[in-house]
């Protein structure tokens, strides 16, 4: 091998010599400087660590291509010159060969098959190209003149550029499996329902809790501006706010029940709702409101649009019991879950990605969040639905959430019956480096050491020490056991999302793109 590849197989190097004769004809200018310039720029890497410094500045998919070009490039460099430039000894093009203008001196002294640079380049800008398309298409040039720099200059035969550009759309290509293309999104999906219509907020009794994150005076101000006819009541630090909401719910002239306030907040009325079999209206406030925006009302504005038209739908709710307590002296309580529980880490990575979320993107903050927070996190041991296990994160979430990794972001449907179930064990050998590994290459959701399956019931056990239990976002300690169900379209809930099917309620079902 070593004697056919110092000149190359004979049909290959008639080739090379051929297109080499043809660089050589061309006469001399100023494009030789560009193309020697070009070709240094990218020694060692530095073009393209450049390029992805630029497209890092960028939050989201520019500094994931970023990632991802970069991960492509040393995949394909440490292929090209460990690998191939030893199995593949070949002398390279001789000062002979072109015109002494162009010929760079001193040449590199590795082996001339493939070209380093040109896998390089195919590498970072195809790889970024399948993340981000613009971006490739931006790179391409650049890429494609690095390639071609490598004849121009004499540094290697075109048979050396064409294998090094092979091996570098080869690891441009096996890398994005690593980090998979998420598929979009489901479209949202309501199951529209009758609700009475509220103009001005007439029957609409509302409960505003003031100890919500973004509650200022002019947040009351704004509800009775809006709502000039319904029944507002604010409850304080000292007050209890369930019994607030029950008195709320209980008035004769209540036909909607309305909630200002965190996620806690809006599980309690959802129950009270439900209870009285009232439509919940849920109003844009509080610390964290996520079902607020999974519902549609993320504004003032729509949620006022949607109560005036009786504009409604019907979302599953989670009954989740709990038992707390020692052996004998057992305490048990039925809680209502809207968006999702937690045992374990997960509280901590929320927090860490949401921190970093704004500087990041969502992809590359949820990378971080998870290396800081599982580098120095201890996995609970637990009993779910009979299997022992050694979690770092269980996670459930009221409904199907996408994407379907550690960091679920989205819920199209809120009544598709189902709990979404995912841990991320420590069952398996070496199970921290499986999943710093698994975090790196952006194959959470395919690991030994994550769990993703859908049930309608759900058992979780402690296994020694209590747990601590957080529903909805309020944290519960000295948890024993705990049982998670779904009942189907139990909350009516006013959204803007029902008006475009409204003629075909109740039984239809709407999609909102």
């Amino acid at each position: 091998m070593y004697r056919v590849w110092r000149k190359g197989p004979g049909w290959i190097s008639r080739m090379d010599r051929h297109l080499v004769r043809g660089v050589s004809s061309f006469p001399g200018g100023n494009h030789d400087t560009f193309f020697r310039r070009l070709s240094a720029s990218a020694n060692h890497g530095k073009l393209w660590m450049g390029a992805a410094a630029i497209m890092a500045a960028f939050p989201g998919k520019p500094r994931r291509a970023a990632l991802h070009g970069l991960i492509a490039q040393a995949v394909a460099s440490a292929v090209t010159n460990v690998v191939f430039k030893t199995l593949l000894p070949r002398s390279r093009p001789l000062p002979e060969h072109l015109p002494v203008f162009r010929f760079v001196h001193p040449q590199p002294t590795s082996s001339s098959m493939p070209s380093g640079h040109s896998a390089s380049a195919i590498a970072f800008a195809l790889g970024a190209g399948l993340v981000k398309p613009a971006a490739g298409a931006a790179l391409a040039p650049a890429a494609l003149g690095v390639a071609y720099s490598r004849v121009h200059t004499g540094a290697h035969w075109p048979s050396d550029v064409f294998f090094g550009s092979a091996i570098g759309a080869v690891a441009a290509l096996v890398t994005r499996k690593w980090w998979p293309v998420r598929p979009p999104f489901p479209e949202v999906v309501r199951t529209a329902t009758h609700a009475p219509e509220l103009p001005g907020g007439e029957g609409l009794g509302i409960v505003v809790n003031t100890l919500g994150g973004s509650f200022t005076e002019q947040t009351a101000e704004s509800l009775q501006e809006v709502f000039p006819k319904a029944h507002i009541r604010t409850v304080g630090a000292g007050e209890n706010l369930e019994e607030a909401i029950q008195a709320t719910a209980s008035r004769p002239d209540t036909r909607a029940l309305g909630v200002w306030g965190g996620d806690g907040t809006v599980g309690t009325a959802a129950a009270t709702a439900v209870e009285h079999s009232l439509p919940l209206l849920v109003l844009p406030g509080g610390t964290l409101n996520h079902f607020a925006r999974d519902t549609g009302t993320a504004s003032l504005k729509d949620a006022v649009a949607a109560a005036a038209g009786g504009e409604a739908a019907r979302a599953d709710v989670g009954i989740v019991t709990v038992e707390r307590g020692l052996a004998g002296n057992q305490e048990t309580a039925d809680l209502v879950m809207l968006n999702t529980a937690s045992i374990g880490l997960y509280p901590n990575l929320v927090r860490r990605r949401e921190h970093l979320q704004p500087a990041l993107g969502k992809p590359l903050a949820g990378v971080v969040a998870m290396f800081r927070t599982f580098a120095a996190g201890t996995p609970t041991t637990l009993t779910v639905d009979g299997v022992l296990h050694k979690a770092w994160i269980a996670y459930i979430g009221r409904g199907r959430y996408y994407p379907r990794d550690h960091a679920p972001l989205q819920r199209p449907v809120l009544d598709d019956g189902v709990l979404d179930v995912r841990m991320i064990t420590a069952d398996e050998s070496f199970a921290r480096l499986r999943l710093l590994w698994a975090v790196l290459t952006g194959t959470v959701a395919t690991s030994r050491i994550t769990h993703l399956r859908e049930a309608t019931e759900v058992s979780i056990e402690s296994n020694g020490s209590p747990l601590v239990l957080a529903v909805d976002g309020e944290a519960l300690a000295g948890v024993r056991r705990v049982r998670f169900r779904v009942e189907p379209r139990a909350l009516t809930y006013y959204t803007p999302y029902a008006r475009i099917i409204r003629a075909d309620y109740p039984e239809s079902t709407l999609n909102h793109p």
